[in-house]
């Protein structure tokens, strides 16, 4: 027998601790002027703290304990619950105002992730969403994600969806948080660079871990977040802080020569471009930046001048054979090979498939 689904109960209202202390009183048959006499507060005050205007104070809790016996942390905690739970009954009201905004937001592949809960709560839900964003209302999302003149919004797909590219990014941010890395330092990057270039003849299970311990231990923390639907992607650059930079990747198109020259494209930002910026490459080519890190990326794998040597392959054995020598994947050289010579159905068989586990 499968158990019901249990939910917490969020009541819509809030009820202040003077209800409790009238009732109290009146068990103890004190009269309202008599309970005023005995705490030295006026019947004005208490008619505010019956209603839940005037809040119970420490020094009232204390006299209400002498003249009724109840303990003073009793009311204490008595009107911290109170105004925790007006709290909350207002930012509902609050949120009931922002629903639309949900509506932008990739909220069912959010919760197919098991990044939101699967609740039915919209309120509920725009709250899980606020807290995924890490801010406190929509303002303050607009503030961070749609005002900024970052260098996403030049990319089309951010100006027409900033809450699926957002959603997108933040996951990578998340990732990056959690990675504990060193402070950055240039040289120890380009370092773990070349080593990561020979990794691209490994297995996945052997090269991602391996990839990221090296990224991290030079201050860049390495996100492979799934690319999401109207997010034609391949990966962004993020400085999380001052001293470490985010590198965030899909498998969008999930060949390994695309997955390789999305991440030393990245790396090129990190190394050459401005910390202030979010960087995304969408395979827009009008942005000198893009265009730097594109050569960087290429010219790092495979020098150029092994360019001419690559259009002239006629086999499949002279890709092996470069790629050893290269000390590289084989995929990386057919996938330049495809690149140059515009013949993509060639050599398909020698670039690997990346799948998400």
């Amino acid at each position: 027998m499968k158990a019901k689904k249990r939910y917490e109960y969020r009541p819509d209202y809030a009820v202040p601790p003077g209800q409790t202390l009238r009732e109290v009183m009146q068990s103890l048959e004190m009269t309202q002027k008599e309970f005023a006499i005995r705490t030295g507060l006026t019947v004005q005050s208490l008619n505010r703290i019956f209603k839940g205007e005037q809040p119970i104070s420490y020094e009232s809790a204390n006299r209400f304990e002498l003249a009724t016996g109840t303990p003073a942390s009793f009311w204490n905690n008595l009107e911290a619950q109170y105004q925790e739970q007006k709290a909350k009954v207002e930012e509902a009201r609050r949120l009931q105002k922002d629903l639309d905004w949900l509506k932008t937001i990739p909220v069912k592949e959010l919760q197919d992730r098991g990044v939101l809960s699967a609740t039915d709560d919209k309120v509920v839900l725009l709250r899980e969403t606020l807290a995924f964003y890490a801010v406190g209302s929509v303002d303050a999302w607009r503030e961070i994600w749609e005002i900024p003149a970052i260098a996403a919004r030049r990319s089309q797909c951010f100006e027409s969806q900033p809450g699926s590219a957002s959603a997108w990014i933040r996951q990578g941010e998340i990732q990056a948080h959690e990675k504990a890395c060193k402070a950055f330092d240039r040289v120890s990057f380009l370092k773990a660079l070349k080593k990561i270039r020979s990794l691209t003849k490994e297995s996945p299970e052997k090269f991602e871990p391996a990839m990221r311990k090296l990224c991290a231990e030079a201050g860049v923390a390495v996100s492979l977040v799934r690319e999401m639907k109207k997010v034609p992607w391949n990966g962004a650059t993020k400085w999380i802080t001052p001293q470490k930079a985010m590198i965030l990747l899909s498998l969008r198109g999930k060949g390994e020569d695309k997955f390789w020259f999305s991440f030393f494209h990245e790396a090129g930002h990190v190394l050459n471009d401005s910390k202030k910026d979010l960087l995304i490459n969408d395979g827009s080519k009008d942005d000198p930046r893009e265009v730097r890190a594109n050569e960087f990326a290429s010219d790092f794998l495979i020098p150029a001048g092994y360019d001419r040597h690559i259009r002239a392959i006629r086999s499949r054995e002279e890709i092996l054979r470069m790629a050893r020598d290269l000390d590289i994947a084989p995929g990386i050289v057919a996938g330049r090979f495809q690149f140059l010579t515009g013949q993509w159905d060639h050599y398909r068989d020698l670039i690997r498939t990346l799948k998400w586990k």
